[in-house]
């Protein structure tokens, strides 16, 4: 008799194959691929024997091009082709970009066939005009194919890391990358989870963390709990456009400012960031280390002390505890609480973050798994048991989305309904109705942020639900449904409950949201908490107000020859008054008056309105009978 061959949902068929998967780090200033073999999560080398892929690509004549070390060692003699820290640039716009003055390569503005720009910055270089996804492509493919070569294999899938303070525009950018590179995405985790993942398995303690994630150019700060191999962010934040990259620029604006000198060219601009680099790297092991560059034809050779260093970039570091202080609030636990400090990226090995974290929370950090390769061994865990190779299936992730979702509602006020620090994947519905009789389409908005009014927050998405079937306004049921996958990125639908006419929408939004846009929406959404809460009784009062206003002039046009002429003006002077009210003030409490004067004053005519009603129903017919 034949043998059905059964297997587990999203395991091999074939007890004895095992599926390929990667984890990927894609990172500002380094690149790696990890993977786990013979059971133990390890980074794969090149042929060279060297794991980390610095993130640089130089483009050619000819669709040529240098991918890795050898576009690095070719960035002194061709910076405007050489695209360093590309990530830096994934799904922002131009506008976003402030520190492009420093950059050697030539940005460019996407726009559409009136000239406004949008979309994501673009940029010029010998092989023609190549978006930040395209060079991340590259970086991706070339991991890929370190993979296959180790494995003398095709590749199932991979899980790809991003800061976890990545917007939707950078998660779906990065996405679009893998897409080029040929990768099967089966997921992106947060950069704090995946090192979470690292460490917990390998160190099996259970408690609060707090993941201090300081990259070549972002950083991320979340707290975690771990407890039974599940791993609960609880919340999150960061900057990504803080890192590494910009304690180079701290330094080399600092040593160029003792000699009053500055870098203009593209090639003075490129000699000044390395030397920093090699400088504050340096400075790692030794007290002191020679900044060495040349501008034109003069040569700067200089010495830095670790002192002068951590006095130039001291800014730079109060601003990442300036978001783990945000954090643990959101977290609402104190710093005593957190049992452990895991150190990730290889900006984490300077000597004076280790002092500052270590002071800041009280104990020293955690540092004994290597904070360059920790992200990409955390991945390689994660897409092993997506991949369906994890048995034991003991690994449960949740992650967290940085900033709550809504839709505007009447008076431009957000009704959110994913609210922030909401775990992931997950799904909200919440059911709204018509304003007007008779309404048979409805916009819907679709924002992202903590304040109350829709001018505060961003702008995601807009599409329309048509076909409505025309009924008082309030009696339609719609019910708006958002769901948020495991990558973080967002899908909107809308249903009339009645008819079952539906419309959605995979939120893409427009590039551009840069994260201290992000870091202004929290900081705003508490500092003007008091604030929105008056705007937003105010605009709800407005809405009740106009929503009386247009019913009872729907009334007087039907009924109002029922009233007699000192009703009809009294109730016309109740109605002035509020319209008077509506237009001119801003205090809930004298419009919910007016309100509910209109209300009170028009209590009669509603009830002649009912027994004009009731005798018209009930003309020509035999009580007795009914």
């Amino acid at each position: 008799m034949a043998l059905l061959q059964i297997s587990e949902p999203g395991q091999s068929p074939d007890p004895h194959q095992r599926r390929i998967a990667i984890g990927i780090d894609l990172g500002t200033t380094h690149s790696l691929v990890a993977s786990v073999r013979n059971g133990v999560a390890e980074c794969l080398p090149d042929e060279q024997g060297r794991v980390l892929l610095p993130s640089v690509v130089r483009y050619l004549e000819n669709n040529g091009r240098q991918i890795g070390y050898d576009a690095v060692a070719s960035q002194l003699q061709d910076p405007v082709n050489t695209i360093a820290s590309a990530k830096r640039l994934m799904g922002r716009g131009l506008n976003d970009i402030h520190e492009k003055a420093s950059l050697p390569y030539e940005l460019i503005a996407q726009s559409d066939a009136e000239g406004a720009q949008q979309g994501m910055v673009a940029i010029q270089t010998a092989g023609g005009v190549k978006s930040p996804v395209e060079v991340s492509a590259e970086i991706l493919a070339t991991l890929r194919f370190r993979a296959e070569d180790s494995f003398d294999d095709d590749i199932y899938g991979a899980v790809i890391t991003v800061p976890a303070y990545f917007n939707d525009a950078q998660r779906q950018a990065t996405k679009d990358a893998a897409r080029l590179a040929g990768l099967n995405l089966l997921r992106l985790i947060n950069e704090p989870t995946a090192a979470a993942i690292a460490y917990g398995l390998d160190n099996s303690s259970e408690g609060v963390y707090a993941v201090y994630d300081l990259g070549g150019g972002t950083f991320d700060i979340s707290i975690l709990r771990l407890t039974h191999g599940v791993f609960e962010v609880i919340s999150t934040g960061g900057d990504s456009a803080l890192g590494g990259d910009d304690y180079d620029g701290a330094l080399a604006e600092w040593v160029l400012a003792q000699h009053g000198l500055k870098a203009t060219t593209p090639h003075e601009k490129t000699a000044v960031r390395i030397a920093a680099r090699q400088c504050k790297e340096a400075l790692t092991n030794s007290e002191s280390a020679q900044f060495t560059a040349t501008l034109g034809d003069q040569s700067l050779d200089f010495t830095v002390t670790r002192a002068d260093f951590d006095a130039a970039a001291a800014a730079l570091t109060q601003r990442t505890l300036a978001a783990v202080r945000r954090t643990l609030r959101d977290a609402q636990i104190t710093k005593d609480e957190v049992q452990g400090v895991v150190m990730v990226g290889g900006s984490t090995r300077m000597p004076h973050v280790q002092a500052v974290v270590a002071d800041f929370f009280g104990k020293a950090p955690l540092t004994n798994l290597n904070p360059d390769e920790v992200v990409a061994i955390g991945a390689s865990i994660q897409a092993n048991q997506l991949a369906g190779n994890n048995s034991a299936g003991d690994l449960l992730l949740l992650d967290v989305i940085p900033l709550s979702l809504g839709v505007e509602t009447m008076g431009g006020l957000v009704e959110r309904i994913v609210g922030r620090n909401e775990t992931i994947p997950t799904a909200k519905a919440q059911d709204f109705t018509t304003y007007k009789d008779g309404q048979t389409a409805m916009a819907i908005h679709v924002v992202q942020g903590e304040r109350d009014l829709v001018q505060d927050c961003r702008s995601l998405a807009r599409f329309e639900l048509r076909g409505i079937p025309p009924m008082a306004a309030g009696a339609a049921r719609i019910r708006v449904t958002f769901t948020v996958d495991a990558d973080g990125l967002l899908n909107v639908s809308a249903k009339e409950e009645g008819s079952g006419i539906e419309a959605r929408v995979d939120v893409k939004p427009s590039y551009g949201l840069s994260d201290d846009q992000i870091a202004h929406m929290l900081q705003e959404g508490f500092a003007t908490a008091q604030h929105d809460m008056r705007m937003r009784a105010v605009v709800e009062a407005r809405v009740d107000a106009d929503r009386l206003l247009m019913a009872t002039e729907s009334a007087l046009k039907i009924d109002g020859d029922v009233l007699s002429a000192d009703e009809r003006t009294e109730i016309d002077a109740l109605m002035q008054a509020l319209r008077e009210l509506h237009k001119t003030s801003d205090d809930a409490a004298a419009l919910e008056a007016g309100t509910q004067a209109l209300a009170k004053g028009t209590e009669s005519f509603a009830a002649q309105r009912m027994n004009r009603g009731i005798r018209e129903a009930l003309a020509g017919k035999n009580i007795e009978t009914l």
